[in-house]
């Protein structure tokens, strides 16, 4: 009689936990108003960098946006004034930069402080998505995810760090993902790029917010921006494209991009070191903390039962070595 008291008092306190929790999650939220913040977005011109800039827009921040392409950058803007999310041009700047040069990177931020004044919010979001079996990714692939998923995230932070130092004030958002946390098969350049991020990130919010700078991590699972199309494509590619492309686009596994955007600027604005995006991106993570042996094997699993086999073609590798794919933004 105990035992089943004791087990009823135990489900009943687990209840109200759990209760609880779902109360403050999905608690009404202020809607933050961060008038004359100058907020920097890279891969801002589609997906969840131009969510982001709309949200930040609506919020009242000026916006600078930085992509490779300046035709996209221009509709990205008319898109903002489309939507009211900014009151006029003047409240958009746009800069074409390619990131992976550090030397446009330190460009770029000067452009930004020169015609602002300041950065108050860096969002390090560009980013590429290589997809397929390690026997069919060549070297090219692993340079070009980690020059754009890591090195440019430190490129413009190197050159953005020592404005927010000297006003000892500032945020910085990296958008990983929760392949920077467990290692998805099939995705191998990716996620070695976005651990080496999330690293990054962890150790700039150890040695920076004693220093008035807040950084953010954020560890997405996969959300609707539209990213799959741009992503590049190795193995069986019709097969790799039509896995991916099918959960980047499931409404119940993958989180919408508003959503998405939603939660980082409030992360962001509370000074949160580390977000999840999904629920099965927040499982993901704790899992892989605690049981690192299960999580790979699970994954070898899914690698060997759902995921398609490598080519067996031996020059299929070799004519996407030259190939440059273009950006997608996280």
């Amino acid at each position: 009689m105990k035992k089943l008291s004791a087990a009823l008092y135990t489900a009943q306190l687990l209840t109200g936990i759990a209760a609880a929790a779902t109360a403050y999650a999905l608690r009404p939220r202020p809607n933050r108003r961060i008038t004359q913040q100058v907020v920097l977005i890279t891969g801002g011109s589609r997906g969840l960098g131009l969510a982001l800039a709309e949200r930040y827009g609506r919020a009242g921040a000026k916006l600078i946006l930085t992509a490779r392409d300046h035709d996209e950058l221009s509709a990205a803007r008319y898109t903002l004034l489309g939507r009211r999310a900014v009151h006029s041009p003047d409240d958009v700047l746009i800069i074409p930069a390619d990131l992976t040069d550090a030397s446009q990177a330190a460009t770029l931020i000067e452009h930004a402080i020169s015609h602002f004044g300041h950065i108050d919010v860096l969002i390090n979001n560009a980013g590429i998505i290589e997809v397929g079996p390690v026997e069919n990714q060549p070297l090219a692939a692993y340079r070009r995810a980690m020059a754009t998923n890591f090195f440019a995230a430190v490129h413009t932070t190197q050159a953005a760090l020592p404005h927010m130092l000297h006003r000892r004030a500032g945020a910085i958002v990296n958008i990983a993902s929760i392949g920077g946390k467990f290692a998805m098969p099939h995705l191998l350049p990716y996620v070695s790029s976005k651990f080496a991020l999330v690293g990054f990130s962890q150790g700039l919010h150890a040695e920076l917010r004693h220093k008035g700078i807040r950084v953010t991590t954020v560890c997405p699972g996969l959300m609707r921006t539209g990213g799959e199309v741009n992503a590049h494509y190795t193995g069986q590619l019709k097969k790799e494209e039509r896995w991916f492309s099918l959960a980047a686009r499931t409404p119940i596994i993958a989180a919408s991009v508003q959503r998405a955007a939603d939660k980082i600027f409030h992360a962001a604005s509370a000074g949160r070191a580390e977000i999840t995006i999904t629920p099965q991106a927040w499982l993901a993570a704790r899992v892989a903390g605690l049981a690192p042996e299960t999580t790979q094997f699970l994954a070898s699993l899914a690698n060997q039962f759902l995921l398609p086999a490598p080519s067996t073609d031996e020059q299929l590798s070799l004519t996407f070595t030259a190939n440059q794919p273009k950006t997608t933004h996280a």
